[in-house]
């Protein structure tokens, strides 16, 4: 049996904790590629490894796993609008694209760099064998392929994802 003190090392899975960093060195099979049906569609809740975040397929077909929340004022982004290459703010506008880079503030002047500065985290996606996989450790650490799984190799009709 575990001591308590080795429960909380083994268990606790959260940013900043050893396992959470530990575990995020991996591809995560994260969701149904099918919970993204098609390019712009709703946003989707997630949560991984003790942290919230929000799924969405941009215009060009993109998975991407960002934060949950808008780095401005911690507005839900799952209640953003999906549209133009992007994930806009419902709150003020600003607009976040598949990397997590801000990519349209309205309340800015045109000329302004200010969006350059501002970043959401956004996490690594691949989708395989209708899954969306995330990687959410240091980028010099990441795996280039995702696991080879014996179930990942088949065809569809030989995978239930039910």
């Amino acid at each position: 049996m575990l001591s308590t003190a080795d429960n909380e090392l083994m268990c606790r899975v959260g940013p900043g904790t050893p396992m959470g960093a530990y575990l995020r060195r991996f591809w995560i099979p994260a969701m149904l590629s099918s919970q993204l049906p098609e390019p712009d569609c709703d946003p989707v809740e997630l949560r991984l490894l003790g942290e919230d975040l929000v799924a969405f397929r941009d215009t060009s077909g993109k998975a991407a796993v960002i934060k949950a929340l808008c780095p401005h004022r911690s507005a839900p982004l799952f209640y953003g609008r999906n549209e133009d290459h992007g994930l806009t703010c419902i709150y003020h506008g600003w607009k976040f694209d598949t990397a997590g880079a801000c990519i349209d503030m309205p309340s800015e002047p045109a000329e302004s760099n200010f969006k350059e500065k501002v970043r959401s985290i956004g996490y690594a996606v691949k989708e395989a064998a209708e899954i969306i996989w995330v990687y959410m450790g240091p980028a010099d650490k990441q795996p280039a392929d995702l696991p080879d799984l014996e179930w990942t190799k088949v065809a569809p009709a030989q995978r239930n994802l039910v």
